[in-house]
């Protein structure tokens, strides 16, 4: 049995030494929370508040405890995020040359909740009817301020400090724009091939059935192996793939070519396919049947006139560099949700 590093040259392709998320569909995440926390701090202690009424500053975030995790799954940025922060404000009314300061908190601020609804408590140190008067005018009008920087940092981590994540494409191709995969045109250089390949040879064949399930969609199962993209995404290489009837395809280095026969979105991927070592233009047909579940996606797998003494490499093959690495690479083998 093939092993990674030692591998079959029929099936493998050498794992890529920048482990690069091809294409964002790596499931990744990555602990933002130092940084966070030096960014809050930042822009907090920017804050000025003033009005006809007061003078106020922040002059420093006395805590600031909480997470923030950003994640790429699908291409897809997901942030979580929970901190419950206090700073220390100094201030005074306009009128009164008197110094009071306080706290003001910051709670419930969370990717749950919308920075609008961002509670902000303000506390005074001494209370007096002056320093009443500080404290409401604080809060009146510094709440929509420090709701205003909270946003800041909000868009910071989603731009700024993900921009690492989300890596650009090639394209953002999607198979449902190409319109009318009923009837197209097909490719011939390939179907004349397939026409002469096993009239040519004397090879005895058997044949593959299995079915297999898979935690995503049938629109996403069916894009993972029509969509290039995502097929280099799980095959970890570049790939030559065009997704049309007739239309030919070239995975893992050349290894596994072939063309496709049938597309019905969603439903049906037949092709004729073949790995580059078994005998010239002999092709084997595949045929899988895309079933949508109430919670997963299972697939009716048929594969005709595989070489006999190919059986075990090309189950393998399937299984470990197909539906193994779609699991792995693209999160269908993870819960959805």
């Amino acid at each position: 049995m093939a092993k990674w590093g030692k591998g079959d040259p029929r099936w493998i392709v050498e794992d890529r030494p920048d482990a690069k998320n091809v294409n964002n569909w790596h499931w990744i995440e990555k602990d933002a929370s130092n940084w966070s926390k030096d960014r809050l701090k930042k822009i907090l202690t920017e804050i000025v508040i003033n009005s006809d009424l007061v003078h106020c500053k922040i002059t420093e975030i006395s805590k600031c405890n909480g997470d923030t995790f950003v994640s790429n799954r699908k291409a897809k940025l997901i942030v979580f995020y929970e901190w419950t922060i206090e700073a220390k404000w100094v201030g005074s009314l306009i009128n009164n040359d008197t110094v009071m300061e306080g706290i003001i908190e910051i709670l419930n601020f969370s990717e749950e909740n919308n920075v609008k609804n961002t509670e902000i408590n303000v506390h005074v140190e001494t209370v007096t009817p002056e320093s009443e008067i500080l404290r409401n005018e604080i809060k009146r009008v510094g709440t929509e301020i420090i709701r205003e920087q909270l946003s800041e940092y909000v868009t910071a981590l989603k731009e700024e400090y993900s921009k690492d994540l989300i890596l650009p494409t090639k394209n953002n191709l999607q198979y449902s724009d190409m319109k009318h995969f009923g009837i197209i045109k097909k490719t011939k250089k390939f179907e004349e091939i397939s026409a002469r390949n096993n009239e040519k040879q004397n090879v005895e064949t058997c044949e593959l059935r299995f079915t297999e399930a898979f935690k995503c969609t049938a629109n996403e199962f069916f894009q993972a192996m029509t969509v290039k993209e995502i097929v280099e995404a799980f095959t970890q290489g570049n790939c030559v793939l065009q997704p049309v009837e007739g239309g030919k395809f070239e995975l893992f280095d050349g290894n596994v070519q072939g063309y496709f026969t049938e597309l019905v979105p969603h439903k049906t991927i037949k092709q004729k396919w073949r790995l580059r070592t078994w005998p010239n233009e002999h092709f084997s047909e595949v045929h899988i049947d895309i079933n949508q579940k109430k919670e997963y996606t299972e697939i009716s797998f048929s594969q005709y006139d595989v070489p006999k003494s190919e059986f075990e490499n090309t189950i393998e093959g399937w299984k470990r560099f197909y539906w193994n690495s779609m699991k792995r690479n693209l999160g269908f083998g993870v819960p959805l949700f």
